[in-house]
C-alpha cells in the first residue's frame, strides 16, 4: 500500500518531466523518418520494432517518453555510449519529431518464451510483492502495459532481454534518470528470479 501511495505521489513529477517542450510548428515527421532510416533503423528497425533483443522496441511508445530519453542521452543523464553518440547532434525539434514518429508505429508482440516464468511475472505485475513492498507494475504502466501518456512508458511487448537489462541497471544504479528514484527504489527490492519473471510476462503483454 505504501509503495502504491508513493507512486501516486510522484505522478505529477512524471507528468512534468516527460512533457516535451512546445514547438512553433508541428513535428516534421518526414525528416524524422529520414533520421530513422539512416541512423535508428540499424538497431531499432525501420518502424521501431527491433528484432534484436538487446535493443528496445520503440513502436507505440509514448512520444514524450522517447523525447525525454533522447534528451537524457544527450545531456549524459542517462548513460549509454552508443545512444549518447546518436543523440549528440539531434536538435530539440528532431527529438520531439522522433518521439512522435515512433509513437505512431504499430507495435509487434512476439510473446513470452517461458510460460512458467511469465505466469510468475503476471502475479508480480498485477499484484506486486507484499512481503518486500513492491507495488504492482500495472498501477503505473496499465493492465495491458500501454503506460500512461506523458507519465509512464509503454512496456507491453518489450524484449525480455531489454527489460531485464534495464531493471538490472535501475537496481545497480547504472541507470539513474528515473524521477524521484522511483524505479531504482522498486528494482532494489527485486530478486533475479523476480526480474526474469517480469521480463517474460511483459514480453507477451498487450
Amino acid at each position: 500500500m505504501k509503495g502504491s501511495m508513493a507512486m501516486l505521489a510522484v505522478a505529477g513529477i512524471f507528468a512534468a518531466t516527460y512533457a516535451y517542450a512546445d514547438t512553433a510548428s508541428a513535428p516534421d515527421l518526414a525528416a524524422a523518418q529520414q533520421i530513422v532510416t539512416s541512423t535508428c533503423s540499424a538497431c531499432h528497425g525501420a518502424d521501431g520494432n527491433s528484432v534484436v533483443p538487446m535493443y528496445p522496441r520503440l513502436a507505440g511508445q509514448q512520444a514524450a517518453y522517447i523525447t525525454k530519453q533522447l534528451e537524457d542521452f544527450k545531456s549524459g543523464k542517462r548513460q549509454n555510449a552508443i545512444m549518447q553518440g546518436m543523440a549528440a547532434t539531434l536538435t530539440p525539434q528532431q527529438m520531439v519529431a522522433l518521439g512522435v514518429f515512433f509513437s505512431e508505429q504499430k507495435p509487434q508482440i512476439e510473446g513470452a518464451t517461458n510460460a512458467k516464468l511469465a505466469a510468475d511475472g503476471e502475479k508480480i505485475y498485477k499484484g506486486g510483492i507484499a512481503a518486500t513492498n513492491v507495488p504492482a507494475c500495472m498501477a503505473c504502466h496499465g493492465p495491458t502495459g500501454a503506460g500512461i501518456p506523458t507519465e509512464f512508458p509503454r512496456l507491453g511487448g518489450q524484449h525480455a532481454q531489454y527489460v531485464t537489462t534495464q531493471l538490472d541497471n535501475f537496481r545497480s544504479g547504472a541507470r539513474a534518470n528515473d524521477p524521484a528514484k522511483m524505479m531504482r527504489m522498486i528494482a532494489s527490492r527485486l530478486t533475479d528470479p523476480d526480474i526474469a519473471a517480469l521480463a517474460q510476462y511483459i514480453a507477451g503483454l498487450h
